[in-house]
């Protein structure tokens, strides 16, 4: 049997429902996630009504401008969005939305939790093993935000990645599970294929310097920025790292095709590039917007580096829509 053969018969073997979550767990892993979203919806509200909670003396967020108080209602806004797609995952007229209306929201939700549970989780085991900083001594020599604001919001934040992407997978099974079962099938054409190779090559530059930074290095950063490496901003850059690597190495996997079970490509992809161009456009903009903390702006080659973590992101983005398109039923 050749591989379009078989490939035909895994996609005609998933067009049989396969089953949902039960109710049960469908209930709780609802109120995980929205509970979850309360902490940094709360801490946002209190800003926006003046409130100073967390914030310590010393910090520029004490007299925010214009460009502050409109990034804190835009992520809150952000936030928000993650009770609507809870409720799409979990009642029963979710099931109709629009593909485009939920995968698109699901795709950026996914960019953005992803490098926060990998790196939050890392951090914590660092320090677990005695290596990580020490929250209080810095937060002493730059107060920004109380400690503590880090630990609850980045502690909500991971519950709502793992929650969401607990519900998301059954829902996706249950509409779309032929687009993931069975193998890669045929090459893709090699128009895609040159778009996976600078995909790749995108998220090389990107890893590269990434883990450069992550060891120490200096070059392409301000000198107040190099100066506070630490061990929690090198678990973040090698997360980042990591996301840029998975959204190479799945475009490529995608467009060479064979007997590889799609799932794995498909998931690397997936998170991979969700995390490269949600990241990469968010510190794009921060790069270039006022600077929340009084600090120097970050040089060229930094927002250089951002900038094509974000076309990496991109260009998985392509081939993984490629992909899928290949993939149709019937």
């Amino acid at each position: 049997m050749n591989t379009r053969e078989t490939q035909r018969c895994d996609l005609t073997e998933v067009k049989r429902p396969s089953p949902s979550l039960p109710d049960s767990g469908r209930w709780i892993l609802r109120a995980v996630a929205l509970t979850a979203t309360v902490p940094y919806l709360g801490l946002k509200a209190a800003w926006l009504c003046g409130s100073r909670l967390g914030i310590p003396e010393g910090s520029v967020l004490r007299e925010p401008g214009p460009f502050f108080t409109a990034a804190n209602a835009v992520t809150l806004a952000m936030d928000a969005c993650v009770i609507l797609l809870v409720l799409v995952l979990t009642r029963p007229w979710g099931i109709r939305v629009p593909g485009p209306l939920l995968t698109v929201p699901v795709f950026v939700a996914t960019g953005l939790l992803t490098p926060i549970l990998f790196g939050f989780t890392g951090q914590l085991l660092l320090r677990a093993f005695g290596f990580g900083a020490d929250p209080m001594g810095q937060a002493a020599r730059e107060p920004f935000l109380d400690p503590w604001v880090f630990h609850v919001v980045y502690t909500g934040f991971s519950i709502q990645g793992l929650a969401l992407a607990a519900l998301f997978v059954p829902y996706a099974r249950e509409r779309w599970g032929w687009a993931w079962r069975g193998v890669t099938g045929e090459r893709l054409p090699s128009s895609t294929g040159v778009v996976a190779a600078a995909a790749a090559s995108a998220g090389l530059v990107v890893a590269g310097v990434s883990l450069y930074w992550a060891a120490g290095g200096s070059a392409g950063l301000t000198a107040e920025r190099a100066a506070a490496h630490s061990s929690d901003m090198a678990v973040v850059s090698a997360v980042h790292a990591m996301c840029a690597l998975a959204a190479g190495a799945g475009a490529l996997l995608l467009t060479r095709g064979g007997r590889l079970r799609a799932r794995w490509p498909l998931g690397l992809a997936w998170a991979g590039g969700a995390a490269t161009l949600s990241w990469g456009a968010w510190t794009t903009l921060a790069a270039l917007g006022p600077q929340l903390d009084g600090g120097e702006a970050p040089p060229a080659t930094t927002v250089l580096i951002y900038a094509c973590q974000m076309i990496t992101g991109l260009l998985t983005g392509t081939v993984l829509i490629r992909f899928l398109t290949t993939r149709r039923p019937g």
